[in-house]
């Protein structure tokens, strides 16, 4: 069993910046993927973005340009890097992880953390 505990959340203002980490209780190189998901007030969660082992991404469309998502193997911890950030990112963002273990598909999601974008 992997725990994911998610940090850097807060309060920030229309244009500022924050900076999400996810830190895995064990080794993250297992997981093909990892990933960043938010779900706002009244919402379905949804995929912000995610990378792969080999450090292919993906990204939300209306996040494109202003996220960066990263992983760091050797401290087991992943980052979503967000700026420009406007009030429709406020939500809670889940870090999730995805793995195959003899042959059977594990998915791990953090407690989550607030970002709110307000002035």
């Amino acid at each position: 069993q992997v725990q994911l505990v998610e940090s850097g959340g807060g309060l920030v203002q229309p244009g500022g910046s924050l900076r999400l980490s996810c830190a895995a209780s064990g080794s993250i190189s297992s997981f093909f993927s990892m990933g960043w998901y938010r779900q706002a007030p009244g919402k379905q969660r949804e995929l912000v973005a995610d990378i792969t082992s080999g450090g292919s991404t993906k990204y939300a469309d209306p996040v494109k340009g202003r996220f960066t998502i990263s992983r760091d193997n050797a401290k087991n911890t992943v980052y979503l890097q967000m700026i420009s950030l406007k009030p429709e990112d406020t939500a809670v963002y889940y870090c999730n992880a995805k793995r195959v273990r003899f042959f059977n598909p594990e998915d791990y999601w953090g407690q989550g953390t607030q970002v709110t974008v307000s002035s």
